[in-house]
């Protein structure tokens, strides 16, 4: 009987957890770079309200094919928190652009984006998650994102899956806290200024949670 009810604290404690594994995803395609000095990326951003576990996602380009790239290795993505995939090696980007360890980076990938292209984003079952299709060759007064890159206006531009004027191009020290590369490419990857944070209730569920276990872990001490 002991045992059930420290299994039942220790679930209630994750709860929080698998509640946000299972929800509905909003991940969108918050940033991207299809030429640059220091290669190529994507930025993934969870705009959604609780966080999001990318085992089984996967990412291609205009061939749409699910399956192409493995994202599995980006694990849980937080409410807010911006991941990158890169054709660069991992350690290389991470140095060229000064990213903290606690940027998530997926390297190495070789289904490259051209000038003009798609990015696709798919699900563990394989269902599109987003898209954006661009090119300035394309559409006319649209973003050419080499050696800069592109980022939206606002949250609200995230919404077409075609990119749009309100992409623009990164400059150094603007909105998006861009900034220059050691290689002299200019972006901001591994975090997005509209990102949403996550909410007190998520923290108070897991406190919670924390609680319970260790109540019960005090009154089994006791006896």
């Amino acid at each position: 009987m002991k045992k059930m009810l420290f299994g039942f604290g220790a679930a209630m404690l994750l709860s929080g957890q698998a509640a946000a594994a299972v929800s509905v995803a909003d991940i969108q395609i918050t940033e991207w770079m299809y030429s640059g000095n220091g290669g190529e990326f994507i930025e993934f951003t969870n705009m959604g309200s609780t966080a999001v576990d990318f085992t089984g996602w996967s990412y291609d380009d205009d061939s749409r094919l699910a399956g192409v790239f493995d994202l599995s290795g980006l694990g849980l993505v937080g409410v807010g928190e911006s991941v990158i995939i890169t054709e660069t090696a991992e350690a290389v980007f991470r140095a060229d652009w000064s990213l903290a360890a606690s940027v998530k980076v997926l390297g190495g990938y070789t289904n490259n984006i051209g000038r003009g292209d798609e990015i696709n984003l798919f699900d563990a079952s394989g269902s599109l998650i987003d898209r954006l299709t661009y090119g300035d060759q394309i559409y006319a007064g649209t973003v050419r994102t080499q050696n800069a890159t592109g980022n939206p206006l606002s949250a609200a531009d995230l919404a077409g899956t075609t990119v749009t004027a309100n992409w623009v191009l990164a400059s150094a020290g603007d909105r998006f806290g861009s900034y220059v590369s050691t290689s002299g490419d200019i972006g901001n990857p591994g975090f997005y200024v509209a990102a949403p944070v996550p909410e007190p209730e998520t923290y108070a569920m897991m406190l919670a949670g924390l609680a319970l276990v260790g109540g019960i872990a005090r009154r089994r001490a006791a006896r």
